[in-house]
């Protein structure tokens, strides 16, 4: 193998890619999985049979969401795709299906994540006039912190392993590059840099996110 004839400059590109689809998809996947899970959470461990038709609703569609291979769901989404950011390929075309397909993951990391904690905080909360909305943000939150933080961590790793089956589509990044030069031109090369690439960056994300979790975990 020679690696004096990889062409660095797209490699480069590239990884920028790839860490651009991380940022946005890994944004709105927590944007979107947040408060999914929140519900999941707070009509789950509701009486009131509203709230538990809701939960059931929503646990059949986060249970659809998340048992469809994410390379059929991104040839499922194109049109979708191409309705809300005008592609289906590149970085923008694999912004939506990497977000709906990690949302539901994300938000059932955070129920579970919710269920640890402690319900005699909730009930003291409760006893003392506190709101929904106060008891979500003041003492749910707050004390599932780290947990939430490693499922944040979760989500963006796996994030990494979906761009890389993105670019069987086109959608940018390392992935697009291995599959472009390294399958189909045969340039091994250029499939085992974006392989080394893929591991460091998975595993920098997963200190920085296991680094968060300690400190938030020891205050």
């Amino acid at each position: 193998m020679d690696f004096s004839k990889v062409n660095w400059d797209e490699v480069g590109t590239a990884s920028i890619e790839t860490l651009q689809i991380l940022a946005a998809s890994g944004l709105f996947t927590v944007l979107l999985g947040l408060p999914l899970g929140v519900i999941l959470f707070m009509t789950g461990r509701s009486a009131s049979a509203r709230s538990r038709v809701t939960y059931i609703v929503l646990s059949v569609i986060v249970n659809i969401l998340r048992s469809v291979p994410f390379i059929i769901l991104i040839v499922a989404l194109i049109p979708v795709s191409r309705a809300l950011v005008g592609t289906a390929t590149g970085v923008l075309g694999v912004i939506p299906p990497l977000v709906i397909s990690a949302a539901p993951y994300f938000a059932r990391l955070v129920e579970n994540t919710l269920r640890e904690v402690d319900r005699g905080v909730i009930e003291a909360a409760q006893a003392m006039g506190a709101s929904t909305g106060q008891i979500v943000r003041r003492v749910l939150l707050p004390e599932a912190l780290p947990g939430l933080l490693a499922g944040i961590t979760i989500t963006i790793v796996t994030l990494v392993s979906y761009t890389a089956m993105a670019g069987m589509v086109g959608g940018g990044g390392l992935g697009t590059l291995a599959i472009n030069y390294g399958y189909y031109r045969y340039q091994n090369e250029i499939m085992i840099i974006s392989v080394i690439s893929m591991i460091i960056l998975v595993q920098l994300l997963q200190m920085l996110g296991d680094r968060l979790v300690i400190y938030f975990t020891r205050k």
